[in-house]
């Protein structure tokens, strides 16, 4: 809850401009803002750090528009995922200056936050069919405010390939690893880093992969200590466990 409204709140009550239960009605109007076909939880920044973020899929156009323009009252970033093309559109048309990625089928729209605040994270991918999922992932980090850099296709056919590019990845608090396939990418990433793999398993892959059941199973049974696994083309939330990794390590540093 936002701490100013509350006070701006209390401030009426106790000078009579505000009754009992209008005070009560202000402090619910804080917490939540129900629209006709959600409710949107405006009280997440202060639990969890950051705001509600919107999941597309299976809602109409003029209830993402509502949604969007209601945290952009708030003054907060915006993301919404799974978005088809139509409602990308849509999105777009309302809002001219928003960043809409057709391969990661994602909307942000940044807030009072300024980017590249909160730590650094880098986004690997085994190949190049990985990039949806991957770009997922960057995007959630980028509207989480957190530096990151996408590095492609170097996946295990080509062994020769990650070694050249682990200058990229100096520094990073976290590193968020795409792979389809055997999913065998995180375990030789995990044995090059000194921080918190975060294996995403694809749908990428052919028969025998499962739609992506056997890059998870092969990620789970990683070798590597520091690898940990999200589910099968879970860009969005391998990406926010890694921004809240970096986060909480720069606000760790600064301190």
């Amino acid at each position: 809850m936002d701490s100013s409204s509350l006070t701006d709140l209390a401030r009426q009550l106790l000078a009579g401009d505000l009754s009992s239960a209008a005070f009560l009605q202000g402090i619910a109007g804080l917490q939540s803002a129900q629209l006709d076909e959600a409710t949107l939880d405006l009280d997440r920044r202060q639990r969890c750090g950051f705001p509600e973020v919107i999941f597309g899929a299976g809602k109409s156009v003029e209830t993402l528009i509502a949604l969007c323009h209601r945290l952009q009252q708030q003054g907060e970033p915006i993301l919404v995922t799974r978005l088809n093309a139509d409602q990308q559109a849509s999105l777009q048309a309302a809002f001219p200056t928003a960043n809409v990625n057709p391969r990661a089928k994602t909307f942000r729209l940044p807030g009072k936050e300024t980017v590249g605040s909160k730590g650094r994270v880098a986004v690997i991918t085994a190949g190049t069919s990985d990039l949806p999922v991957a770009e997922e992932a960057l995007e959630t980090l980028l509207w989480m405010g957190v530096t990151a850099n996408l590095v492609t296709d170097v996946g295990v056919a080509g062994p020769h390939r990650l070694p050249q590019r682990l200058p990229e990845l100096a520094g990073v608090a976290a590193v968020v690893v795409v792979a389809g396939m055997e999913g065998a990418l995180p375990s030789v990433v995990g044995g090059y880093v000194p921080c918190p793999v975060v294996g995403v398993p694809t749908s990428v892959g052919y028969g025998a992969s499962f739609g992506g059941v056997a890059a998870l199973l092969s990620m789970l049974n990683s070798c590597a200590a520091n690898v940990t696994v999200v589910n099968i083309d879970a860009g969005f939330k391998a990406g926010y466990v890694a921004g809240l990794i970096a986060s909480r390590s720069r606000d760790s540093d600064a301190g």
